[in-house]
């Protein structure tokens, strides 16, 4: 898919020709007639929120991942914020989770009253260090909320066993890791409650939504009851039986996800296997591409897992280039390549400096990766002609910053 190119070729920012005449986003939903039909079909339906499809879409959520139970919510932060709840954490407690992730993982924490202590990233994956999370533990820790950066879930195995040692929860913040699979098993299987996101950059969109998958009852019982106003029973059921009564017995949230979502969601859930192999092929052919331009980390895959690229992350080794992650991150979009940054350490945003007194410099691997990583477009709705693009534009640019 690459397209030979002549060295030193000038850059759109310095006035020369961009490779592409429109920019290409780092990622997009892809909807096609099928997903329309299922919408309207709802819309002219007796349910247009919490009616048949929610329970459809979830069994066959659970039923894909390997789960028992799938509960659906508005969108993947309600997912977590769910979880929190559901796994007891509460004003005092502490959970360790990861710095490098969007702010939603963290905040969820809060929004029960509970504390995110963050324990630093491995160099090589960027998922959150194990040995880091054995040292965080303290006598406040109730649960760890690893994060599966890009899509490469984080090392399951030995965090269950910190996690059985000192009787914590542990919450998969698997938003970016549909279809992952870890030494066998799928993502969704395997920690104690498993958060994912339908965003419309993700593997499949609702528009927005999130789902929590267990094999816990009584977790699923308390995320379905979290998510419908900490009410026990909803309409449907009680219209089914001819009852009135409720009882809300907690705190709950109106995180409930629509009927017409869920009848989107169904329909996108028949491309997913079709939608990771596509995301695999342009990571491979990216791979194939960068593997020996200088100035490049690729990002990397430990044996026993299939990632399932939500993001393509590379970074910018200044040590090997005559410029930085800024240069080269214009110089992209110079040249209509849609590149972004993923992420923002969550300890360094003001409200997270200002409430717990981050000052930079607590989490080296997370800050250092930071400042350098850009994430390039990927998409299953990507053409051939999409990824040559990006190759085209990556390959040129890093031949100019050169050193």
């Amino acid at each position: 898919m690459a397209t030979a190119i002549s060295t030193r070729a000038p850059l759109a920012i310095h006035g020369g020709r961009p490779v592409r005449e429109t920019l290409l986003a780092y990622g997009h939903q892809m909807i096609d007639e099928a997903d329309i039909q299922a919408v309207v079909e709802v819309l002219r339906s007796d349910w247009l929120t919490t009616g048949p499809k929610v329970g459809e879409f979830e069994e066959a959520f659970a039923a894909r991942v390997g789960a028992k139970y799938a509960v659906s919510f508005s969108s993947g932060t309600a997912a977590l914020h769910g979880a929190a709840f559901a796994a007891g954490l509460k004003e005092g407690d502490e959970a360790i989770t990861s710095p490098m992730s969007f702010a939603a993982t963290a905040n969820c924490l809060l929004y029960v009253g509970a504390r995110p202590v963050f324990a630093d990233v491995c160099d090589d994956t960027l998922n959150i260090d194990v040995e880091k999370i054995r040292a965080a533990v303290g006598a406040r820790t109730r649960a760890i909320v690893p994060v599966d950066y890009a899509g490469h879930p984080a090392d399951l195995d030995p965090i269950l066993e910190v996690a059985e040692a000192h009787g914590l929860t542990v919450i998969e913040d698997a938003c970016h890791a549909l279809g992952a699979r870890y030494k066998g098993r799928q993502a969704g299987s395997i920690a104690h409650m498993t958060v994912f996101s339908f965003h419309p950059v993700k593997h499949i969109t609702t528009g927005e939504g999130g789902m929590v998958t267990t094999d816990r009852l009584e977790l699923a019982d308390k995320l379905r009851c979290f998510r419908n106003h900490g009410i026990t029973s909803e309409a449907r059921q009680r219209q089914a039986c001819g009852q009135w009564f409720y009882e809300m017995v907690s705190l709950g949230f109106n995180y409930r996800l629509t009927d017409i979502a869920c009848a989107l969601g169904l329909s996108q859930f028949v491309k997913l296997e079709e939608n990771l192999k596509r995301r695999r092929e342009i990571a491979a052919a990216y791979e194939e591409s960068f593997g020996d331009i200088p100035g490049l980390i690729l990002p990397s895959v430990r044996d026993g897992v299939e990632p399932a690229w939500h993001l393509y992350p590379i970074r910018v080794d200044v040590k090997q280039v005559q410029g930085n992650r800024a240069e080269v991150f214009r110089a992209l979009r110079g040249e209509n390549i849609g590149v972004n940054v993923h992420y923002i350490p969550i300890h360094l945003h003001p409200y997270y400096r200002e409430r717990f007194g981050y000052r930079g410099g607590e989490y080296p691997v997370a800050e250092n990766s930071y400042e350098n990583l850009i994430s390039l477009p990927i998409s299953h709705g990507m053409s051939d002609q999409d990824v040559s693009h990006v190759i085209e534009a990556v390959t040129k640019t890093m031949s100019f910053f050169a050193a």
